[in-house]
């Protein structure tokens, strides 16, 4: 009963966005094709003042490397593209590798942390978005997640006990990963602390990092309000904010590309009583497929002309073979160490043991 029940909800799910699919090639001839474009311009330039805030916490971290901010941008944008059109968020991984390759010397740890530095600043301002649309009467709480037209969600928010279950398991091994971490390898929290060492600079961190964040948003709220009046929903702060924390959430739930299901679902909620729910579907659905295209084909490009791969699928295929060397080449200078110091305990064990002093006016 309980996989008839989820086929059933998956097949609704699908059948509403399809129809919302349908509903946006039906109306493509309505979308302002002018305030489109400048919202994936205002969009693209989110990203890139992004990307220059990622190169300066990869260059506080290796002051004495040079590297190309133009190599970081690129791994930067193939992430968000690959992101955006296949789900679970592997695109993390083509930007780690990437950006590790680029920077001669360079570790996985390091990099990985890194990532952590952007999202001091996100996780504040998407906690403000939260309040603020949870306050706004239209936005669902979280107990109502469960009666939306998205499978992903509305099957987490209603097995809350799975839900739970599964939070707590992604929990305890993050902690039992932090344990054995912390006790068989210092030189990889090293490596960790390395990549966040712009966070002990904060003059630095404000000017380099938080001041291109903040420039970010301002694009990416530009982008948004112009999107909202290409798709005839109407640009405004609420609006925008709206739209923010929707995709705070479905950000959370990376089950489908760019948490497609959960965005459209929670589109229609929130703005019912703005607009038609058929433009807000089709607004829906044409905002992630404006966005999706956009970053794919930047993505790709970046993975072409700078870092000379062909598609996506060989930066995967690359990435993993790296890991895996390093892994290995990490193994063998383990074991190699470990042999050192038994060759060591060895030699000190064969010498003969030193002759006691012997005392003044003693005869042997």
């Amino acid at each position: 009963m309980p996989a008839l029940l989820a086929s059933a909800s998956i097949g609704h799910s699908l059948d509403a966005f399809f129809e919302a699919v349908g509903q946006f090639f039906s109306d493509l001839a309505a979308v302002h094709w002018g305030a489109l474009a400048l919202g994936l311009t205002f969009f693209g330039l989110n990203l890139t003042l992004r990307s220059r805030a990622f190169f300066h916490s990869l260059r506080a971290a290796y002051p004495a490397v040079g590297f190309r901010w133009r190599r970081i941008w690129g791994a930067y944008f193939a992430a968000v593209g690959f992101n955006n059109v296949v789900p679970a968020r592997g695109g993390d991984v083509i930007k780690l590798f990437l950006a590790r390759s680029s920077i001669p010397g360079s570790s996985y740890p390091t990099v990985a942390a890194a990532f952590f530095v952007e999202s001091v600043f996100d996780a504040s301002v998407g906690v403000l978005v939260l309040i603020f649309a949870f306050t706004q009467g239209v936005f669902p709480k979280p107990p109502d997640f469960s009666k939306l037209n998205s499978f992903d969600i509305s099957y987490l928010a209603e097995h809350f006990r799975f839900t739970l279950f599964l939070i707590t398991a992604l929990a305890v091994i993050g902690v039992v990963s932090f344990a054995l971490l912390s006790v068989r390898a210092r030189a990889f929290w090293a490596r960790v602390r390395q990549g966040v060492t712009i966070l002990s600079d904060r003059p630095r961190y404000l000017r380099e990092v938080a001041t291109l964040q903040v420039l970010g948003w301002m694009c990416r709220f530009t982008a948004f309000w112009f999107l909202l009046d290409a798709f005839r929903v109407g640009g405004s702060v609420r609006n925008v904010l709206l739209v923010f924390a929707v995709n705070q959430v479905a950000g959370a739930v990376p089950f489908t590309p760019g948490g497609a299901g959960v965005q459209q679902a929670l589109l229609v909620k929130v703005f019912a009583t703005s607009a038609p729910t058929a433009v807000v579907a089709a607004y829906s659905v044409g905002q992630q497929l404006a966005i999706a295209t956009f970053t794919a084909l930047m993505g790709l490009g970046a993975v072409i002309f700078i870092f000379r791969f062909r598609s996506f699928k060989e930066v995967l295929h690359a990435g993993r073979a790296s890991r895996d060397a390093e892994r290995a080449a990490e193994r063998a200078g383990e074991l190699l160490v470990e042999d050192d110091s038994r060759e060591s305990h060895r030699s000190i064990e064969d010498e003969p043991p030193a002759r006691p002093p012997r005392p003044r006016g003693a005869r042997y």
